[in-house]
């Protein structure tokens, strides 16, 4: 074999959510960065259309992107139905982190690739960035809330009109011990069809 089925399998199995609040204050490469996102290029993408993009927040732009989050969340927020629990983990968690990726889908213009197709090699993607996030022991987090999808945040990133956000990924040395994982036994999730 090419390449170790175990250690890969160790690896998948390692992947794990670790949110920004858990994250120390060590500073995560450039370097590295370039590598995690390098590996979400190398995801299945129908018809060649690699429609990932990325805008990474490092450094002091982390700011800018906490003080957008919370003005877009009071802003598209009936006071109602405002919840400070929420105000306040979309402000922090950039700041938590030191990186901060937003996800960003170009959209095939010619249509040639449905969007379904793009929105899957996307989800591929960032579970490639999650691997390798797993491999150098880095906690990595998704977060995808309609703040995060929406208007506000297309043009805060200031997309194209083909392209979409897809949520903030972020990245960080954990402070707590790797998280355990759980998965339903095989034979609950699989049907073997034979005839």
């Amino acid at each position: 074999m090419k390449f170790s089925v175990s250690e890969i399998t160790d690896l998948v199995r390692q992947r794990r959510t670790i949110y920004p609040k858990d994250y120390t204050d060590r500073l995560v490469h450039r370097e590295i960065v370039e590598r995690v996102l390098g590996n979400g290029t190398w995801a299945p993408t129908h018809g060649m259309t690699q429609p990932w993009r990325f805008k990474v927040f490092m450094g002091d732009a982390r700011e800018r992107l906490s003080t957008f989050l919370g003005e877009a969340y009071r802003q598209n927020t009936p006071p109602d139905k405002f919840l400070q629990r929420k105000f306040d983990n979309l402000t922090r968690r950039p700041l938590q982190s030191t990186v901060v990726v937003a996800v960003c889908m170009a959209h095939d213009p010619q249509g040639k690739i449905s969007e379904q197709d793009d929105l899957l090699a996307m989800g591929c993607a960032v579970q490639n960035m999650h691997l390798t996030c797993a491999a150098y022991g880095l906690g990595g987090f998704w977060a995808t809330g309609a703040i995060l999808l929406g208007g506000a945040m297309h043009q805060f990133l200031q997309l194209g009109e083909n392209e979409r956000p897809m949520g903030l990924f972020f990245m960080g040395y954990p402070a707590v011990e790797w998280p355990k994982g759980y998965r339903k036994p095989l034979d609950q999730v699989v049907s073997w069809l034979d005839s």
